[in-house]
C-alpha cells in the first residue's frame, strides 16, 4: 500500500515566526478552541460493517515509541509469545519501517480507521532521533498517518517551549535547521495534554482533546499524562507546569464533550499496568475481567466515567488488551502495545449512529506483532537513510569494546550487568579529589534505555561500541553530581527503593563496585533492606560519617522517589553521564581486551 501522505492540521497555534519568538520570550502557548474538529480522510476500501444504524470503526494504537526508528537492539527488540503447549517464543520486532507496513496493511479495507498513540513518542530516544531533538521521529509519525497522541512524561524532557516547537514546527532555537533549505514542519497530529496546565494562566498548555470526524462518525479523544510526571522528569523539564489528577481531568472533559454532542470517547492515558505475564498474548481477563493486571491503570480505569468507551494506555512498556470494570461494574477495554513499535493494537469500536455512542458490548481488541519478516516501507527506509547520513560523523565513532551482550534494559532483574557498568563508570570518573571525590555511585534503572548488544546493527563490527550505541543507552545527557550524605542518609536512599512511593513497585538503584547489601523480598517496606548487610568496601556504614555520593542530576533532584538525595550538601556538578560513560569505555577496553559483563552480584536477593 502506498505511503499515507502527511496531513496538515486545520490550524496552528502560532505561525512559524511567532513560535520561535514565543519560545525565545518564554511564553507558554495556549490551546486552540477545545472542540475544534477536522474531517479525517478515508483510508483503504469500503469493506467492513458501515451500513445502517451501526458502523465499525478501526482504532489502531501504539505507545512509548521513544524515537526508536531503527529496530531496537538486544532483548528490548523482542516480544514474547506463549505457545499452545505452554512454552514461550521470542520474536524480533519493531522498527518504523515495519511498523508503517503493519499499520498500512491493517488499514486496508477499513472505511473508518483512526490511529492514536498514548505518549512517549519522543524522548529517551536513540541517537538517530535524539541528536536532532526528535525531528526525525515526528517526521516518521506524520508519514505513519498518526491522527492524535497524548503527551507522556518524556515529551517534557526538554521543557514546554521545546514541546510547543515539536507541535507547531520551526527550527531548533540553538541548533537551527539540520538540512539546508528545510524547515521542521512540526507534528501533523495534535498532541493532547488535558491535565497539564500553566502555573501562570491555569490553562492547558496544549489542546486537552480533539474530535475525529468522518462521514457522520464523531469520536472524542482526551489525552493525559501521569500526574506523577514531575517525579520522573528533571525539574527544568516541568518548570512552570502543573500536573493534575488523571481521573478528574478525563471526567471533566468527558462532560464537556458530552455537552457538545460527542458521546463516543476514547481516553489516551500515559499511565499503565503490569500484567501477570510478559507474553503479549497473555489473557489478562482470566479468570475474570482485569484479574490478570495490576498497577496504577487499574484504579484509573475503575474510576474514569462510564461515558468513556475505551482507554489506550502506556508508560509501563507492557502488552495487554484487558477489560477492567468501569464505575458501574461494566467491563471496558484497556490496552497497551508494549514499546518501541514492537506491537500495535487493533480495536474495533462499533459506533451507533442514532445514539452517537460506542456499543460497548461489541468492542474487540488485540495486540499484533510488528515482525521483521514483512517488507519494509520504502519511505521510512529513505527517511532513516537520510538522517543516518547526517548523524554518521558523530554516531559511528568507536568508543569501546565488549566481549558479549551487556544487558540492562530488557533483563528482568534487580541488578543488571549494564547497571553495574554505568555506576562503575560514574564512580571512576568522579572519584578523583578534583572531580568530586566520590566513594559510591547510584544509577536509576529507568535511565538505562537499552542493552549494549555485542552484534549490533551497523557496519562497525561485532563487539565494537559506537558513540551512537552509547547514546542509545544513556540519551538524557544528565549532568553528574557528587554530594555529601551522612551514613544514615545513605541507608535511607537504599530504604526509599522499597518504601514510600516505591513500596508497591520498587525502584532498585544500580550500585557501583564496593557497595553490597541484601534485599529481602519476604519482608515489607523499608525492612526489605537488611541494614546489617550493607557494606562499603567491606566496612559497615557509619551513620554519623559523611560519604561522597555520585548520582545524576535527575536523582539529585529527588527523582524516582528518592527525596533524601535532595538533602545532599557540598554539591559538585561534573560532566554529563554520557561523557563519563564513553570516557570509561575508552579508558577500560581495547580490541584485544574487551569489557566482560559483570556477575551482577552486588545485591543479594532473598525471595
Amino acid at each position: 500500500m502506498p505511503a499515507t501522505p502527511g496531513r496538515r492540521r486545520a490550524a496552528r497555534h502560532l505561525t512559524a515566526a511567532a513560535a520561535v519568538l514565543a519560545a525565545a520570550a518564554g511564553v507558554l502557548t495556549t490551546a486552540l478552541p477545545a472542540g475544534a474538529e477536522t474531517e479525517a480522510p478515508a483510508r483503504g476500501g469500503d469493506r467492513g460493517h458501515h451500513h445502517g444504524r451501526t458502523v465499525d470503526v478501526q482504532l489502531l494504537s501504539f505507545n512509548d515509541l521513544h524515537g526508536t526508528l531503527e529496530p531496537p537492539q538486544g532483548s528490548a527488540g523482542n516480544v514474547t509469545q506463549t505457545l499452545p503447549d505452554g512454552t514461550t517464543k521470542a520474536t524480533p520486532a519493531g522498527g518504523v519501517e515495519y511498523l508503517a507496513t503493519s499499520l498500512r496493511k491493517a488499514r486496508q479495507g477499513q472505511r473508518y480507521s483512526v490511529t492514536a498513540a498514548a505518549g512517549d513518542m519522543i524522548g529517551a530516544s536513540p541517537l538517530l532521533s535524539g541528536l536532532f531533538h526528535d525531528e526525525p521521529s515526528v517526521e516518521a509519525m506524520n508519514k505513519l498517518g498518526l491522527d492524535v497522541s497524548s503527551v507522556g512524561n518524556h515529551e517534557f524532557d526538554e521543557g514546554i517551549k521545546e514541546l510547543t516547537r515539536i507541535q507547531n514546527g520551526g527550527c531548533h532555537p540553538k541548533d537551527g535547521c539540520y538540512e539546508k533549505g528545510k524547515r521542521f514542519r512540526g507534528a501533523d497530529f495534535p498532541y493532547l495534554a488535558a491535565n497539564v496546565t500553566s502555573e501562570k494562566t491555569g490553562k492547558p498548555v496544549l489542546k486537552p482533546y480533539t474530535v475525529w470526524k468522518h462521514k457522520g462518525v464523531r469520536i472524542g479523544f482526551i489525552g493525559v499524562t501521569l500526574e506523577g510526571t514531575p517525579d520522573v522528569v528533571t525539574a527544568e523539564g516541568v518548570k512552570g507546569l502543573k500536573f493534575h489528577d488523571e481521573v478528574e481531568t478525563i471526567n471533566k472533559y468527558t462532560k464537556e464533550l458530552n455537552r457538545q454532542g460527542v458521546k463516543a470517547i476514547v481516553a489516551l492515558v500515559h499511565e499503565g499496568g503490569l500484567p501477570a505475564s510478559n507474553s503479549y498474548n497473555y489473557d489478562c481477563d482470566s479468570p475474570g475481567p482485569g484479574d490478570g493486571i495490576s498497577g496504577s491503570i487499574v484504579d484509573i480505569a475503575k474510576n474514569v466515567s462510564p461515558q468513556v468507551d475505551a482507554l489506550v494506555t502506556g508508560h509501563t512498556h507492557q502488552a495487554y488488551a484487558c477489560t477492567i470494570p468501569d464505575p458501574n461494574g461494566v467491563p471496558r477495554t484497556v490496552t497497551s502495545a508494549a514499546s518501541f513499535g514492537r506491537l500495535y493494537t487493533d480495536t474495533t469500536l462499533t459506533y451507533d449512529r442514532r445514539t452517537r455512542d460506542i456499543v460497548r458490548t461489541s468492542v474487540e481488541s488485540a495486540n499484533h506483532v510488528v515482525d521483521r519478516e514483512q517488507a519494509k516501507a520504502k519511505d521510512m527506509t529513505a527517511l532513516i537513510k537520510r538522517w543516518n547520513e547526517l548523524a554518521a560523523p558523530v554516531a559511528n565513532r568507536p568508543v569501546g569494546y565488549i566481549s558479549a551482550d551487556i544487558q540492562g534494559r530488557g533483563l528482568n532483574a534487580y541488578e543488571t550487568p549494564l547497571g553495574d557498568l554505568i555506576s562503575d563508570a560514574q564512580l571512576a570518573g568522579l572519584a578523583p579529589a578534583d572531580k568530586g571525590g566520590a566513594q559510591v555511585a547510584f544509577m536509576n534503572p529507568g535511565g538505562i534505555r537499552a542493552d549494549l548488544a555485542y552484534k549490533a546493527a551497523g557496519a562497525e563490527g561485532d563487539g565494537v561500541v559506537t558513540y551512537g550505541e552509547a547514546f542509545t543507552v544513556q540519551p538524557f545527557t544528565n549532568m553528574t553530581n557528587v554530594l555529601d550524605l551522612t551514613g544514615e542518609q545513605l541507608l535511607t536512599v537504599l530504604r526509599q527503593q522499597v518504601s514510600g512511593v516505591n513500596e508497591k513497585q520498587p525502584r532498585i538503584l544500580q550500585v557501583s563496585k564496593g557497595l553490597t547489601y541484601t534485599l529481602d523480598l519476604t519482608k515489607a517496606g523499608a525492612d526489605r533492606i537488611v541494614t546489617d548487610s550493607v557494606r562499603l568496601n567491606g566496612q559497615p556504614i557509619d551513620g554519623t560519617k559523611t560519604y561522597r555520593v555520585a548520582v545524576n542530576e535527575f536523582l539529585a533532584g529527588g527523582g524516582d522517589g528518592f527525596p533524601v538525595l535532595k538533602e545532599g550538601k557540598n554539591k559538585l556538578v561534573g560532566p554529563s553521564d554520557l561523557d563519563v560513560f564513553t570516557a570509561y569505555l575508552e579508558a577500560n577496553s581495547k580490541p584485544g581486551a574487551p569489557l566482560v559483563p559483570s556477575e551482577a552480584d552486588r545485591i543479594t536477593v532473598v525471595k
